[in-house]
Parts: structure tokens; sequence; C-alpha cells
């Protein structure tokens, strides 16, 4: 038995915590973007000015302290320990002295006297350890330096050597400067708050001024991918206009238009083009019905005047030209009906027996195809649905057509109507050999040897039969 060894205190599992960054979002539209660049540039100037405008004044008021500081000199710090007039009270001479101005004596590295002048009369200053140090390290060359008091604040501070081997201080405070500055840049910011606002303001009423051009084309784009191209000849918008051509916009707006009027230019000869079509077909099927008919009524009745008495080879002939002559005419026919049809011929709406329709049309398939086994499956009450008589007929005789063509003879082929609360369900199915899957996709739902003409889907769940709804 092999004991565990127990996992070691020190050992600890360490935990890994993925933050998802969050980037910032922009905003979408160009009339935003364009604003908020304009907002964000103008800040940074601001910014940037209002830096540069304290920084500058920093200096100049400084610079002007620093010049006070040296005009002055040790005056104020002499008289403490050696006045030119004493007075009662022995005090320093606080004559044309600032308020705040501070004088110190130092006598080997030693602070002896510190004062400050407060209205008309010097006051001891309480001084620190750190603040007699800092004191002691100014070097006496008159050149004024900064130094934090404790009890003071910040100062501006020159030294000079005395006549009695001392060293002689006297300093400003920077207070009345920072105040300025404080005061300053609290103005600062509340104009270019200001200045922001009424210029994002302005930006946004500017920008949408000046996109109105990529706005109306937005509008003309949309307004032309709501037309109906395909059906023809359509009424293209207007183009547009109210922009200079040498802008970005003009130029923008100068292809359009000309993109506007080669498109529509295109629809006119398309429509020209398929006008002359729908015509030439339309007479063509006009034209060619009248010899159809004659050379077809010509064959029948030689057939029936003198079929017996004809040569095989000739009465052969004669059939065959019969057979081609009933083809035709179902070509012309449907020639007509195409050209009808690309007219944009609508489709009638009237009360259609649909039970009369299918016992017609298999009526009329059973007299062309003897040799095969036509079913019927309908219902007991007639079945009446809403559409156009000739078109619904032309439809299920021509899935009979295909069926009774496409098959050998005695293939059994079945015509079922049914009506649920779903619609009206009519399916045309055989048992014949079938079409391959990947010669005619469109009918790969369809029954062996079907090649149907119209919208067809499944009679009923699992079926795999061609059927049209009507």
């Amino acid at each position: 038995m092999t004991a565990q060894r127990p996992p070691h205190p020190s050992r600890s599992r360490s935990w890994r915590v993925r933050v998802p960054r969050v980037r910032p979002r922009l905003p979408h539209s160009l009339r935003a973007r364009l604003t908020t660049g304009l907002v964000v540039l103008l800040a940074l100037g601001s910014a940037t000015v209002g830096l540069v405008t304290v920084l500058a004044l920093r200096s100049f008021l400084v610079s002007r302290l620093d010049q006070q500081i040296v005009a002055g000199g040790s005056r104020f710090a002499v008289s403490l320990e050696h006045e030119d007039r004493p007075d009662a009270d022995n005090r320093g001479d606080t004559r044309g002295q600032a308020d705040g101005t501070l004088g110190a004596r130092l006598l080997g590295g030693r602070v002896e006297q510190a004062a400050v002048v407060r209205d008309i009369s010097d006051v001891t200053v309480p001084l620190t350890v750190e603040d007699a140090r800092a004191l002691a390290a100014v070097p006496p060359d008159a050149r004024p330096r900064t130094l934090h008091l404790a009890h003071l604040g910040t100062y501006r501070v020159a030294a000079w050597t005395g006549d009695d081997g001392d060293v002689l201080l006297s300093g400003l405070p920077l207070h009345p400067v920072e105040e300025t500055l404080h005061r300053l840049a609290a103005v600062e910011t509340v104009v270019f708050a200001v200045v922001l606002t009424a210029a994002g303001v302005t930006a946004a009423a500017w920008t949408r001024f000046s996109l109105r051009p990529l706005e109306r084309l937005a509008s003309t784009a949309d307004e032309v991918t709501r037309l109906p191209l395909a059906t023809g000849r359509v009424a293209m918008p207007t183009p547009l206009s109210g922009t200079r051509p040498e802008s970005e916009v003009g130029r923008l707006t100068g292809a359009f238009n000309r993109m506007l009027g080669h498109v529509g230019d295109a629809l006119d000869r398309r429509h020209v083009v398929e006008e002359r079509l729908r015509t030439f077909a339309a007479d063509a099927g006009h034209e060619l019905r009248t010899p159809v008919a004659t050379v077809r009524a010509r064959a029948e009745l030689v057939l029936r005047s003198h079929g017996d008495t004809l040569p095989d080879d000739v009465r052969h002939a004669l059939e065959r030209i019969d057979a081609e002559s009933r083809r035709m005419s179902l070509l012309v026919d449907e020639l007509l009906l195409l050209a009808r049809l690309d007219a944009g011929r609508s489709l009638r709406r009237d009360d259609v027996d649909l039970t009369r329709v299918v016992l017609d049309t298999v009526a009329d398939a059973t007299a062309r195809h003897p040799g095969h086994h036509w079913e019927l499956d309908l219902p007991e009450e007639p079945v009446h649905v809403t559409g156009d008589d000739d078109r619904l007929h032309q439809v299920l005789t021509n899935l009979l057509a295909n069926a009774g063509r496409h098959t050998r003879a005695g293939t059994r082929v079945s015509v079922a109507l049914a009506a649920d609360t779903e619609g009206v369900t009519l399916a045309v199915t055989d048992d014949g050999p079938g079409i391959p899957r990947t010669c005619c996709p469109a009918s790969s739902t369809g029954s062996p040897g079907v090649t149907p003409r119209a919208p067809v889907r499944p009679a009923r769940p699992g079926s795999a039969s061609p059927s049209w709804t009507p």
C-alpha cells in the first residue's frame, strides 16, 4: 500500500482572472464622427492654450517676484540686527517692505533671527529643524530660489553675505502668484467649457447642413432600390442638384446622376427590346397558326379519305406529318401564352369547379393515351377554388401529357384531389421509370415518369408525389 504525500502547505493554487478589454465605442454616423472629432480637436487646442498661458504667466509673475526680491536686497534682514534708526520696540525696518516679506540672519550655519512683515510690523516666525536646514542650505549668491516652509508655505528666497560674516536672507511668498494662476485656470476652464459647448452645437448644425447632399443621395438610392426594375421601363428619380461640381460632394453627386442616367437608358433599351420580342412572338404565333392548322387538316383529310388505299410509306409519312403538326400547334399555343404573360396579362380570379376540370382533362388524356391505366380519387362533394379556369386546365393538361408521353403503355397514372382546412391539393402520380435527380433538379421531388410544369409540393407529409396547390 502506497501512502500519498499531503500537499505542501506553502503551495497554493493560483487563479487567473481575465478582465475583458473595454474599447471605446465610436459613433457610427459620419455627422457624429465629424462633430466629435472637431470638438475633441478644439478641446485639445483649448487645453494646450490654457496650459501654455498658465505656464507663461507663472514664469512672468515669478520673474517679477524675483526682481522685487533682488531690488529689496537684504535691507529687512539687516535691520533685524543693525537697524539704522532704532525705535522704541527695537524691531526690524519694515518700511517699503511688502506684506509677507521674509527676513532671516544666519551665523555659522544657524538661524539667529527670522521674521515676517505683517501689515506694518514684523512677526517672529517659528522655524522647524527642516526649515532651518533649508534656509542654511541657500548659497549667498543673490539668486532667488524656491523653498517650502512649514508655517509660511512656499517662498522665493535669496541670500547675501553680511558685513559681520553672517548670511542675510530675504524672500517673498508665492501664494499670490499661485492664487492668480488658480483663478486664471478657473476662468479658462469656464470659458473653454462654454466655447466647446457652443462649438459642438454649431459644428453639429453646420455638419448636418453640409451633409444634406449626402442625405439626398442616400434617400434617392433607397428610392431606386424600391423601384420594380425587373418589370421593364420605370420612372427614375430626377437628377440631384444644388452642389458645386468642384467640391467632393459635387463630384459624388455628378457621378450619381450619371449612374442614374445610365441605368435609366439601359432600362429603356431593355424595355424596347422586350417589346419587340413580345411583338415578334405574338405575330409569329398568329401567323403560324393558319399554316399549321392547314397542314394538319390536309393530313387528317387524306388519312380519313384514302388511308386504306395509300402505300405504307406514304401513310406513315402522313401520320408523322399529322403528329408533328399537332406538336407544332402545341408549341404555337405555348408561344402565344408566353407572349401574353410577358405582356403582363393578369390571371382571372373566378370561381372554378376543380372537380370538373379534373374530369375533363383526364377524359382527354384517356383518349390521347388509351394504353395507360388512368385512376381518379375525387371527394364526394365538388371542390371549388378561386382562379383562372383556362390556366388551371392548361396546368393539369401539361401534367397529364407528361405522364402519358414519358411513360410506356400500361403505366398506372393516378389523379387525386383532396380538400382540407389548409387548402386544396391536386396530385398526379404514376409508377413509371422515373427521372434521375441529377438530370432535372427542379423535379427532384417528383414521382417517377412525371415532369411537372407548374409549382409542385408534396401532397402530404412523407409523400414524394408531384402535386400542385391552387
